[in-house]
């Protein structure tokens, strides 16, 4: 865990959504997403992921592909990322930097998405190049029509 904020979290991330952080905010997210990927378990497919996550507290979590010889048993550094928060009891994100090395941007795969939306459709997706460029999205963009642990209190509360 990174701690890429002061102690007291700008108002910015106590409110996540379609307002993108400010870009010295960006910068470092990119950053820590960039040193994630150094990290890159990817002999099979040789393409490396880094993501990092930012927590409302200002933590930032890094997160990179590992890949296995199963295939089925590989991670992707989004989900990677999110594990490693939750498991120190990071609870609400404001938003996630993805980088690879591809030439374009790449979002993060459809499980990814649907493995974010638990922590809440308003999560900001920064899609890196590594060449610096930044790309903003909101989750629920991403994932139209997901499906949530709102769905699951609506059907326990029938």
């Amino acid at each position: 865990m990174q701690c890429i904020l002061s102690a007291s979290p700008p108002p910015q991330l106590r409110t996540p959504g379609s307002t993108p952080l400010p870009t010295e905010i960006q910068a470092k997210l990119f950053d820590a997403a960039m040193e994630a990927k150094s990290f890159s378990y990817s002999p099979y497919s040789k393409f490396p992921v880094g993501a990092a996550v930012l927590s409302e507290s200002g933590a930032v979590f890094l997160g990179c592909n590992v890949e296995n010889a199963s295939y089925g048993g590989a991670i992707c550094g989004e989900r990677t990322a999110f594990v490693k928060a939750v498991s120190e009891g990071a609870r609400k994100f404001v938003a996630v930097a993805v980088v690879t090395d591809l030439k374009s941007f790449a979002s993060p795969c459809g499980f990814c998405r649907q493995f974010m939306v638990e922590f809440g459709k308003d999560l900001q997706v920064y899609l890196c190049q590594a060449d610096g460029s930044i790309q903003f999205h909101v989750l629920r963009d991403l994932l139209p029509h997901s499906f949530g642990p709102e769905d699951l209190e609506t059907f326990n509360a029938q």
